[in-house]
């Protein structure tokens, strides 16, 4: 059976690679704004759902695997900066805080129709910063298309004091440890 990664993301795919599994990448384009009075916890699931039904071909069985990542800082969903600017704002209100990391993820299996989704959460708890070194970290690293302006498998793991969470690899954006266990209740044995 095809196994698709409904993402543009080159880290997502990264990550996926690491399974050894072939996999086919098909970016889905969907509109990911926050519904109005939407919690991050339900955007981060109904993007990953949306993201995986977006990629699903509609000629042959295959998992499709969705997965979106939300920064939350006060209730508030960081998103990606895209610009300097932006980032380095989110980095100056992220100093000596805490930022929780929920990875929404979804696998659809379009043979039998089966939805798996799950939201895993991870905290990063953040040093306190200077001016100058936000600066300088959003001039090396140009983590524009990252939520909360941060590549922790990078050089952003120099602005934190310590993690929380069950799965690293949540962080970066696709939970690889209950990916395998979806993947598993749809026969794909790994390794």
């Amino acid at each position: 059976m095809r196994l698709i990664l409904g993402s543009a993301s080159p880290y997502r795919a990264q990550l996926l690679r690491r399974l050894g599994l072939h996999f086919e990448q098909v970016p889905s384009r969907i509109d990911e704004t926050p519904r109005r009075g939407e919690d991050p916890t339900a955007y981060v699931v109904r993007l990953a759902i949306a993201k995986a039904k977006a990629a699903a071909p509609l000629d042959e069985p295959a998992l499709i695997v969705g997965s979106d990542q939300a920064a939350v800082l006060d209730g508030e969903i960081l998103g990606k900066a895209r610009t300097f600017e932006r980032a380095v704002a989110q980095l100056r209100r992220a100093s000596g805080r805490r930022i929780d990391f929920l990875t929404g993820l979804a696998l659809i299996n379009n043979a039998t129709g089966t939805l798996q989704s799950d939201i895993i959460p991870a905290r990063a708890y953040f040093r306190r910063l200077s001016e100058a070194s936000i600066k300088r970290y959003v001039e090396h690293e140009r983590p524009f298309d990252c939520a909360g302006s941060i590549k922790v498998e990078g050089l952003g793991i120099v602005l934190l004091q310590r993690l929380e969470g069950d799965d690293p690899t949540a962080l970066i954006g696709l939970p690889l440890i209950r990916l395998t266990a979806m993947l598993a209740s749809e026969g794909i044995q790994l390794p």
